[in-house]
């Protein structure tokens, strides 16, 4: 007799979560480098500097605007398998290329991010710290960016939300990921009624991973739009 669906499902399950995982941990190594080189975009943007501020306006509109397959598409075939430092040979994976795709977009969305942030504070708040001699740079890192980090919260984790969901496309460069082990799981049982409960299995772990960030994004949203 044939394996009921359900059972099938559940036998997989396990395998699809380790996969799960996988873009899980893409997302957060991508959130963090493109956090990390969005910042300095962001703060680019402000500078008093001409060069640097059209250098990181440019950078930002052009990732901004690219779409992140393309880019990923980049990353994984102009990015070389390993590099020589010195004797030293580093090897980059298929999975560190991704992580570099990712994080263009992610960087030029960040750089809005703060840039946004950065100019909502009020103008006030650079003129008090100057009339107590503050350097530009002392007023940006201990009064502005303090301030500004609370606005910035909420729209970043709902950028973390989207390039979760974004990670689905490393698949299609051939990096073992959920979607690749669902479609692998498919493939070994050669049973189309098992297609939608074998996606829904995967929609549902995304679902419960991203659901509750846009929650409490919302939450955030609302509570310092009170305070603001």
């Amino acid at each position: 007799a044939r394996e009921p669906a359900l059972a099938a499902v559940l036998r997989w399950a396990p395998l699809i979560f380790q996969g799960f995982l996988f873009n899980l941990m893409i997302s957060v190594l991508s959130m963090a480098l493109g956090t990390l080189v969005g910042l300095g975009f962001g703060l680019g943007q402000l500078s008093q500097a001409a060069i640097l501020r059209r250098s990181s306006w440019a950078a930002t509109q052009f990732f901004r605007n690219a779409p992140w397959l393309v880019l990923l598409f980049y990353a994984m075939f102009l990015l070389p398998f390993e590099v020589r430092l010195g004797g030293i040979t580093v090897a980059f994976p298929a999975w560190v290329k991704a992580i570099i795709g990712l994080a263009l977009p992610v960087a030029a969305n960040v750089s809005e991010i703060v840039r946004g942030g950065v100019r909502s504070i009020p103008l006030g708040q650079w003129e008090s710290a100057e009339s107590l001699a503050f350097t530009r740079r002392q007023t940006m890192w201990m009064i502005i960016l303090p301030q500004a980090a609370k606005r910035m919260l909420p729209p970043w984790m709902n950028l973390y939300a989207i390039l979760t969901m974004a990670t689905t496309l490393i698949s299609v460069v051939g990096i073992q990921d959920g979607l690749t082990v669902t479609r692998a799981a498919l493939v070994a049982e050669s049973r189309p009624e098992l297609m939608l409960p074998m996606y829904l299995l995967l929609l549902l772990m995304f679902f419960a991973y991203c659901y509750p960030i846009a929650r409490v994004t919302m939450a955030l949203e609302r509570r310092f739009h009170v305070e603001g």
